[in-house]
C-alpha cells in the first residue's frame, strides 16, 4: 500500500533531501488534503516539532481531523500523544523519545503504549549507514534497526523504517534492509527512504510492507492520480 506523506515546516508542505536540503515548498496544505483524502493511509511528519525549532500544531489538528492520518514529529510526551489522538489522528509516530543514553528507552515506551493503547503507537525507528540515528538523523547511536526493532516490539503495534541513506534521492531504496526489519518483527511495517517507483511498492507490498513516498510524489515522478 502506498500512504502518501505531508511533511509540515513554517507552516507549509516540504520536501527536503537527506533531510537538510529544502526540495520543494508549497504553502497550499489543503491542496495536498484534498488529493490525499481518497487514500486509506496518510502520514503526516511535523518537521519544526522533530527538530524541536517550533511546531504547525494548529495546522496538524485541522489535517488529523479531515483524513485518516498517522501524525509524528515531536511526540515527546504523553500529553502531546493524546492530544495529536484526540484531534482525530488515528495513531502517534514516536522516534526519537523512544530513545535515551543510545538506546530503547523502554520506561517511555510502556508510558506511552499504556496510556494510548500499543495499537496506537508507531514505532520509528530510522537507519543511516546501518545504525540507527535519532534528532533529526544527526545522532548516530550505537545499535542497529534490528536490534530496536526486537526491544521496542511490545510497545507498539506497527514499525515506521526509514532508510535514511537514501531518503529523498529519488534512486530507489534498499529492500533487502527493509526486509531485514520485516523479518525482525511480526508487527506491522511500513517503509520509507527513497521509494520512487511503483514496482518497488509492489514489491513491498508482496511482503505485507506498506510503503511511504514524498519526493516522488510531489515531483509527479510516481503518478498517483
Amino acid at each position: 500500500m502506498l500512504i502518501p506523506a505531508i511533511d509540515l515546516k513554517d507552516g507549509a508542505v516540504v520536501q527536503l533531501v537527506q533531510g537538510e536540503r529544502l526540495a520543494i515548498r508549497d504553502e497550499d496544505v489543503d491542496k495536498w488534503v484534498a488529493r490525499f483524502a481518497r487514500f486509506p493511509k496518510v502520514q503526516v511528519i511535523d518537521l519544526d516539532a522533530a527538530m524541536g525549532t517550533g511546531d504547525n500544531l494548529a495546522i496538524v489538528r485541522r489535517i488529523a481531523g479531515q483524513l485518516s492520518c498517522r501524525v509524528g514529529g515531536g511526540i515527546r510526551t504523553v500529553e502531546r500523544a493524546r492530544d495529536i489522538l484526540a484531534a482525530g489522528a488515528e495513531q502517534v509516530i514516536a522516534g526519537s523519545s523512544l530513545f535515551k543514553n543510545g538506546q530503547p528507552d523502554l520506561v517511555f515506551a510502556r508510558q506511552l503504549a499504556d496510556a494510548v493503547t500499543p495499537d496506537r503507537v508507531i514505532a520509528a525507528v530510522d537507519s543511516k549507514g546501518g545504525r540507527v540515528v535519532v534528532h533529526g538523523w544527526k545522532t548516530t547511536l550505537p545499535i542497529t534497526a534490528v536490534e530496536a526493532v526486537h526491544a521496542l516490539e511490545p510497545f507498539c503495534s506497527e514499525f515506521l523504517y526509514t532508510h535514511v541513506d537514501l531518503e529523498g534521492l529519488m534512486q530507489g531504496t534498499d529492500i533487502d534492509a527493509i526486509l531485514d526489519v520485516r523479518r525482525a518483527t511480526s508487527r506491522r511495517v511500513t517503509a520509507a527512504g527513497g521509494i520512487t517507483t511503483q514496482q518497488e511498492i509492489d514489491t513491498l507490498d508482496a511482503y505485507h510492507v506498506d510503503a511511504v513516498a514524498g519526493m516522488a510524489v510531489y515531483t509527479g515522478m510516481l503518478k498517483i492520480d
